[in-house]
């Protein structure tokens, strides 16, 4: 690999992140799929070893997706894995297929919300949760001690194939909106503007709306790759969706990341919510029709606490990550969960976060309560949220999690990702990322002035 970049190639449990033509090359690509199909093989639902690993291989719009996804396909291939093409599909799509076909994985090429210089491989089991921490370890040490390279490539004969599938979308679309009541959403004829930023979201998230009668404006809903803003769905990146909702009268506009799985909202007024308040609206529109434990990370706000105190019912926390979230909501029975980066997992469509679930849980609940999405804000108490990040290795941020648990260890902690400190007034969490050498600091309060004292209190502590 490459000395010139200064980010290094990110290996995570949420899979690999890096440079393109830097840290992520084709080599690199088809070394990954080498590892994760001798990883496959090596645990294969068919111990005799007659049966070939299939993997379902999907990809968001980034110029950069073919050469990586051509890549991994021939390293996958290489050691005996046969795969199939999704062709260009939202990360919830490419899980959802590959359940649907029963593939014994799944794989995205995706950078999410980075920018267009970042690519990514996004790793998923069958069922479409991504792998946990022990196993996602295991495909790591495949990948640096090159062990498919000692056994061999396999034989001419025993080579993988090669298939396509381009039913990604309509299966997605079908799955969703067979839980919820269509008819009654497409009379209320809502004008939606949505801003699929030339990601996944483009092909698919028309057809869904379409099905529900909205009458849509799709902003840079060209599938380029080619991102007209910054791809994060956060307010300073969405002015030009917040200036067209108000500009159209829309009932709602909506944001997708790159790969779909995330979803942001503006309301009526052309204000930007944010991507916390997609779960707890998400939340109010489940456990209306059924209520029910929720499961959400640790840096998601406590509105979905009181979404849930409303119905009588409790929210479980988890690390962040959706596969911790998801494999906690398989636990404990939950109805609802996701993240406050605007991801929400019903386990019914599925164990992933889904914009595609998120839209049309929105649209369910103005319709079920006749409520504009401001008047819906309105029920639900008003926290301020600060989040910041910094740069900082894993050993640098370690250290700085010890020394916050060690100066507020009289405090109420959760410590199972990084540190968690709540107080009466609000919480802060510290954490390093799965996805960037950065650590982030979130605090959450009743107003800014209290959450931005309690960001002060951990940064001062930094080394």
């Amino acid at each position: 690999m490459s000395g010139r970049s200064s980010s290094p190639l990110i290996v995570s449990v949420s899979g690999v992140r890096g440079i393109v033509g830097d840290t992520l090359t084709p080599e690199v690509a088809v070394a990954f799929g080498q590892a994760f199909g001798t990883f496959l093989k090596r645990n294969a639902k068919d111990e005799t070893g007659k049966a070939k690993p299939v993997v379902a291989i999907g990809r968001d719009t980034r110029p950069s997706g073919m050469m990586v996804f051509g890549g991994v396909s021939a390293g996958l291939m290489s050691v005996g894995v046969d795969v199939v093409d999704v062709g260009v599909a939202t990360t919830p799509s490419v899980a959802i297929l590959g359940r649907h076909l029963n593939t014994d994985a799944s794989i995205v090429i995706t950078a999410s919300h980075n920018p267009i210089q970042w690519n990514g491989i996004k790793f998923l089991r069958h069922d479409g949760i991504a792998f946990p921490p022990e196993q996602a370890a295991e495909i790591k040490r495949i990948y640096f001690s090159r062990e498919w390279e000692k056994e061999g490539l396999v034989s001419i004969e025993k080579l993988g194939l090669f298939t396509a599938d381009s039913r990604a979308h309509a299966v997605h679309v079908q799955k969703v909106l067979q839980y919820f009541d269509v008819r009654g959403i497409a009379e209320k004829r809502y004008r939606v503007v949505l801003d699929s930023v030339n990601g996944a979201g483009c092909a698919g998230t028309p057809m869904l709306l379409g099905k529900l009668g909205v009458e849509l404006i799709h902003m840079n809903g060209e599938g380029t790759g080619h991102f007209a803003h910054t791809p994060e769905p956060t307010k300073e990146n969405l002015t030009d969706l917040c200036a067209r909702v108000k500009e159209k009268r829309a009932a709602v506009g909506f944001a997708q990341d790159p790969d779909a799985d995330r979803l942001a909202i503006v309301d009526e007024n052309g204000v930007y919510i944010g991507e916390e308040y997609t779960l707890a609206l998400c939340a109010y529109a489940r456990m209306m029709v059924k209520p029910g434990l929720s499961c959400a990370n640790l840096s998601t706000s406590r509105m979905i606490d009181d979404v849930a105190a409303k119905f009588g019912q409790q929210v479980v926390r988890t690390c962040v990550g959706e596969a911790n979230v998801a494999g906690k909501m398989i636990e404990v029975g939950a109805v609802i969960g996701g993240e406050g980066n605007g991801g929400v997992i019903d386990l019914r469509v599925g164990p992933v976060r889904d914009s595609f679930l998120g839209m049309v849980m929105v649209l369910d609940l103005m319709t079920r309560t006749g409520k504009s999405i401001s008047e819906l804000v309105g029920e639900i108490p008003r926290y301020a949220m600060i989040k910041t990040k910094f740069e900082c290795t894993p050993e640098e941020s370690a250290e700085l999690v010890k020394t916050v648990k060690e100066k507020f260890a009289d405090q109420k902690l959760d410590t199972q990702d990084g540190v968690r400190i709540d107080w009466a007034s609000g919480w802060v969490h510290v954490r390093q990322s799965n996805t960037e050498p950065i650590a982030r600091v979130i605090a959450e309060a009743a107003d800014e002035a209290t959450a931005r004292k309690l960001i002060e209190q951990v940064q001062s502590l930094r080394g």
